[in-house]
């Protein structure tokens, strides 16, 4: 049977032997010379072999024999190789090391997590992330097949979702987006009826009017438009006008309006979408904490 190692004991005699004395290595392991010189002991018995010279007066060095010679590199590749292993586990449990991955809807990627990733990373340099920006659908699609530790999303139909975990974290109101010098531009709040004289392009998230008044939208919808960058193209060059959620409203345009929808009132609800049956990471773990601890101060 191969003996066991302790790596205290591997400790004590590189300390032995690096500084040449017990009583030097027992001051640097806070023990008592005995308590060294017992470590020591037990562990040449261990590996049946000598790995110091007998001194022949207390005043003189200890010195290693040729098999002590020979396994100090080894004893010290082993408490480099414990060190390292050791100090790679604390990292990843206190989310300081290892792969993240999320996804989310593109309103929450560009709106709030740059923020809040910037102040969770920002003590852990080894940590790495991927990101993924999609609309809810593929977020869900991505968490059930584990592509992600979690995602951001919104959950539709939550019945046909009995496998996943929400927790509800965002909210945002629909509004009608258009360009400023549209005729409802002046308005400070809309009726669904007021938009069917206009031409109405959906997105992905026109569902959000099913089941409600303002249903009938979606039949009147001429365009259907599932890319942000090219919805909002078409919108500044006065193809029509769409629904949109505030926090999906470019806020740095110069040329379009949001008005609140308010005939219906619908809103959004976002928020932290994970498998109910699987334990996440240390860090994803962690950054779910960290996105609701924060929450109330980003929305």
């Amino acid at each position: 049977m191969l003996p066991e190692l302790k790596i205290t004991q591997l400790r004590h005699f590189v300390w032995v032997a690096e500084l040449k004395g017990f009583h030097a290595a027992a001051e640097k392991a806070h023990r008592t010379q005995p308590a060294i010189s017992l470590s020591i002991r037990d562990l040449e018995n261990k590996l049946g072999e000598p790995l110091f010279e007998k001194r022949k007066s207390k005043a003189a060095k200890t010195e290693l024999t040729p098999f002590g010679r020979h396994f100090l590199p080894q004893a010290k590749e082993l408490i480099a190789h414990h060190d390292r292993i050791a100090q790679d586990m604390t990292l990843l449990a206190e989310h300081k090391t290892g792969h993240l991955r999320l996804a989310s809807v593109p309103s929450i990627a560009s709106r709030i997590l740059p923020q809040l990733l910037s102040r969770f990373v920002a003590d852990s340099p080894n940590l790495h992330i991927s990101f993924y920006d999609d609309n809810s659908d593929a977020v869900l699609r991505m968490v059930e097949n584990q592509q992600v530790d979690f995602g951001i999303a919104s959950l539709w139909q939550a019945q046909e979702h009995s496998d996943k975990n929400f927790t509800p974290i965002w909210q945002d109101q629909i509004g009608v987006v258009c360009r400023n010098d549209h005729p409802l531009a002046e308005k400070e709040a809309l009726h669904w009826k007021e938009l069917r004289q206009y031409r109405l392009i959906a997105n992905g998230t026109s569902r959000l009017l099913e089941e409600s008044e303002a249903e009938p939208l979606l039949a009147d919808s001429q365009f259907y438009i599932s890319n942000m960058i090219s919805l909002i193209a078409m919108l500044e060059a006065g193809i029509g006008i769409t629904t949109l959620p505030w926090f999906a409203f470019p806020q740095d345009s110069a040329t379009l309006r949001f008005i609140p929808l308010t005939q219906p009132a619908v809103v959004r609800h976002i928020g932290i979408v994970r498998l109910s049956n699987k334990s996440l990471t240390p860090a994803a773990e962690a950054l779910i904490n960290f996105i609701i601890d924060n929450s109330s101060t980003e929305d």
